[in-house]
């Protein structure tokens, strides 16, 4: 773009072989397809699952044991929601075509 400031001020033209390389004249894209699910990932995701319902079963326990001034959903729900929302965008995601 700089260069084509310059030329226009200048007034002077480059070759031809020059000014015909600065334009792209072809574009190849490769197309994997649809992208495979990653076992790591969906391994993880089951982990963070165990992981979730562990502490559900913690703040359950915990919210019975001992008096505390809320609900035991106000903990756990907002962990469920993301954990699915997590779910939700990653089988999402690998299903688009």
């Amino acid at each position: 773009m700089f260069t084509n400031l310059l030329q226009l001020i200048t007034g002077q033209h480059p070759p031809p072989e020059v000014a015909r390389s600065a334009f792209v004249e072809e574009v190849r894209i490769h197309d994997p397809g649809r992208p495979r699910r990653d076992r790591k990932v969906e391994r993880f995701l089951l982990v963070c699952w165990l992981l979730i319902a562990a502490k559900h079963v913690f703040v359950i326990w915990a919210c019975q044991t001992y008096p505390v001034p809320f609900h035991q959903l106000w903990i756990n729900f907002p962990t469920w929601l993301l954990g699915l929302l997590a779910t939700a965008v990653y089988y999402l995601q690998a299903r688009k075509p």
